[in-house]
């Protein structure tokens, strides 16, 4: 027949035996097992596997997590694995992934736990091997490590257990989460997920202590019941200034930056700023903003019942075109400010490393784009392990890039572009005597970037 399109008319079959697809999802393998997640996963869930089971917990739990990193969203889409055994190995049938969830489920606490201990001693294996691109590496003081909590809402389009009304008038889950920050390099792993209600609140102080503890058990060197110090700094928006967290933060002598909300007379308070006391702002480059200026406000303000140290800083700035103002700013200025207990550094610096805590709402959309959009369990502890899984799916993706991408920008692409570039190559399987290889189609623009996976 004539070709009448614009394309190549294809007659397709499914004769293709040794044609392997989603081939790029052997970076994630590596990856894994570059961290030794799947080895510590099984022996932190050792005490789940029943007697003569043909599949380890943390081989499930390790499949589940490349499941989600290579775009699926529910338990059943652990087929695409299943599909490629020369590749992912021996994958679960549905029904015994959906009794592995259960069993965990029953056990939650004990579980998550488990898992949280896989994660750490995973991720101290990779920071290792990532050498000067480790997160940690060359951190003090001036250079802390920094985490970043804040909460999202999840929809629940059924009855769910425990899912309730949430501020914005939907339905579903409000749960708080703790990322690392990779800098304006990479991008950033998740640390801790601490799973409520739709109800829940954003400024709970009880919550934001617990995933932050949370957080620092996950950092390599940790120890429980030691004091972090200032190598750390967590950043949290305006629900995260409340003077609970605050003091707790500063007993654990961390670092802090986190949003403050001004009284609403602050428009008149500033009024005796003098003009000395502004410096010019920072765009999100480093370079000085036109029309922005920041500015130490600590001494304007009443800070007695707020930790000692606390300093506020404001920023002002011309409103972009159509903006509305508020109560609190003034002349004609947009005004926001932040706490922090940092002393040393340019005014300039601080407010903008306290805005890139804006890369924390990137970390969630990363989160929602592997598996987190949508709970699909009704249990709530079945979600919480969801919710795990879909943290060892994230920083997965983010070891992969930190391992193999460092040094180029395939660093900071998100799970969109990583799955249309890399993940969704196809290749071909090849045994050579007792060697299986497989060939990556050399047509693929990005197929080069496979070839540099951890091993």
């Amino acid at each position: 027949m004539k070709n009448i399109g614009l394309y190549p008319r294809v007659h397709a079959d499914t004769d293709g035996t040794a044609v392997v697809s989603q081939a790029g999802g052997v970076a994630l393998v590596e990856t894994a097992r570059a961290a030794g997640l799947d080895r510590a996963l099984s022996l932190a869930l050792g005490r789940w596997r029943k007697p003569m089971a043909r599949h380890d917990p943390g081989k499930v739990i390790t499949d589940l997590a490349v499941t989600l990193a290579l775009g699926g969203d529910c338990l059943a889409d652990v087929a695409l694995l299943r599909a490629e055994p020369a590749i992912f190995g021996r994958v679960a049938s549905d029904p015994t992934v959906s009794r592995m969830i259960d069993a965990l489920a029953a056990d939650a606490p004990q579980a998550l736990k488990a898992i949280d201990t896989a994660r750490a001693t995973a991720r101290a294996r990779v920071w290792s091997r990532a050498g000067e691109y480790a997160p940690d590496h060359a951190a003090d003081a001036d250079r802390p490590l920094i985490i970043d909590t804040d909460a999202t809402l999840i929809t629940a389009h059924s009855e769910k257990e425990l899912a309730a009304p949430t501020f914005k008038r939907g339905f579903g889950f409000h749960p708080l989460w703790a990322f690392l920050d990779h800098g304006q390099d990479g991008t950033g792993e998740p640390l801790s997920c601490l799973l409520r209600k739709g109800n829940a609140g954003s400024n709970t102080a009880a919550d934001h202590i617990t995933v932050v503890k949370a957080a620092l058990a996950q950092l390599p060197g940790h120890k429980p019941g030691t004091r972090p110090g200032r190598k750390v700094l967590i950043r949290a928006d305006g629900a995260g200034c409340t003077h609970e967290f605050l003091n707790w933060l500063v007993s654990q002598r961390l670092s802090y930056s986190v949003g403050f909300t001004l009284p609403d007379s602050f428009a008149q308070t500033l009024t005796r700023m003098p003009r000395t006391g502004w410096t010019p702002a920072y765009d999100g480059d480093g370079e000085v903003r036109d029309g922005a200026w920041v500015a130490d406000v600590t001494g304007l303000l009443d800070l007695k019942s707020w930790p000692v140290g606390m300093r506020v800083i404001v920023r002002k700035e011309r409103p972009h075109p159509g903006a509305q103002l508020r109560i609190t700013d003034a002349d004609g200025h947009r005004v926001t400010a932040f706490a922090t207990n940092t002393t040393r550094g340019q005014l300039a610096d601080l407010e903008l490393r306290h805005r890139r805590r804006a890369r924390c709402e990137d970390r969630i959309r990363i989160a929602k784009d592997t598996g987190l959009m949508n709970l699909p369990l009704h249990d709530f502890t079945q979600n919480q392990i969801w919710c795990a899984i879909v943290a060892l799916a994230v920083e997965l993706t983010a070891w992969m890039q930190m391992l193999a991408l460092a040094g180029h920008d395939a660093r900071r692409w998100e799970p969109k572009r990583l799955r249309l570039r890399l993940f969704s190559i196809a290749g071909r399987l090849a045994h050579h005597g007792r060697t299986r290889r497989l060939h990556i189609s050399t047509h693929a623009p990005w197929a080069r970037l496979l070839a540099c996976s951890p091993t």
